[in-house]
């Protein structure tokens, strides 16, 4: 088993620190638009606009002033039509793809949620101490703020948290609360994962705009989760409530728990992490 890693990175927001725009116009995509090496398909209709790699990872780091490892594994960047990048009710999804076979769902039914939930609040309180210790603030995972649930059906998951933080480690109360809302959508081999950018006050439009989006990106035929075949494709080494908390099976001998989210101020990865085959390592969290 590998050791458990921690990781925590800071992501300040274009408004607050007065970050210039970028220089050149943003190539905002329309249209029925492949993804994933063609494995998959958003279809933006009227109310959608993307960015691919490319534009993503400039409104990542040049527009909203973020590092450039925090853009690492970015695919794009969907986006409302209308309204500026920096207004403070804006909101986005970041997409990221998880290449570790093919998920099995059969644990989505019996997975206690609430349990998990308590898991995952008690790894962010063992980790506040190495937070603190770095100089950040505290992280309070305060809870669901949109119950885990799995469409059978369409192989989607999606759910949302909220978490209070304190900027700094030195405060004593949290300074804010942002949410993390999250859509898996389960292909053949692989996952595509989604992840809103936002604060508490944008639950409402998000859930609303996420409730699109679950119907405007699908994967294509010969990637869906029901073309997989057990003779030849790679099966994960976890479930469905992998991707929900970053909790991997106790059946693989290890407990990990990773915190995933972004907000308009900062994207911030916490993650506690055992052997999964690739790095929880982003925000889109």
């Amino acid at each position: 088993m590998k050791n458990l890693i921690f990781l925590g990175t800071f992501l300040a927001s274009a408004a607050a620190l007065a970050v210039p725009t970028t220089p050149q116009p943003l190539n905002f995509q329309t249209g029925d638009l492949p993804i994933l090496s063609g494995a998959a398909t958003i279809h933006t209709g009227n109310t959608l606009r993307y960015l691919d790699a490319a534009g993503a990872k400039r409104v990542i780091v040049d527009l909203w002033g973020n590092p450039p490892q925090a853009a690492e594994d970015v695919l794009g960047l969907i986006l409302p039509v209308g309204g500026e990048l920096e207004d403070d009710a804006s909101w986005g999804v970041v997409v990221t793809e998880a290449r570790d076979g093919h998920v099995s769902d059969s644990d989505a039914a019996k997975t206690d949620y609430a349990g998990l939930m308590r898991d995952m609040q008690q790894g962010t309180r063992e980790h506040n101490k190495a937070r603190v210790a770095a100089g950040f603030g505290e992280v309070e995972l305060i809870g669901w703020a949109d119950t885990p649930r799995y469409d059978a059906v369409t192989h989607k998951m999606y759910w949302a948290k909220e978490l209070a933080f304190k900027e700094n480690a030195s405060d004593t109360e949290a300074t804010g609360h942002t949410l993390n809302y999250a859509v898996r959508v389960l292909g053949r081999d692989n996952v595509l994962e989604l992840n809103a950018v936002a604060g508490m006050t944008e639950l409402p439009q998000v859930q609303r705009g996420m409730q699109g989006i679950l119907q405007q990106v699908s994967f294509n035929p010969g990637h869906r989760y029901e073309d997989f075949d057990a003779s030849t494709d790679k099966l994960a080494q976890y479930g469905v409530a992998a991707l929900v908390g970053g909790v991997v099976a106790k059946k693989l001998g290890f407990l990990a728990v990773a915190l995933v989210f972004l907000k308009k101020g900062w994207i911030l990865v916490v993650g506690v992490l055992g052997v999964l085959s690739r790095r929880l390592k982003r925000g889109a969290q």
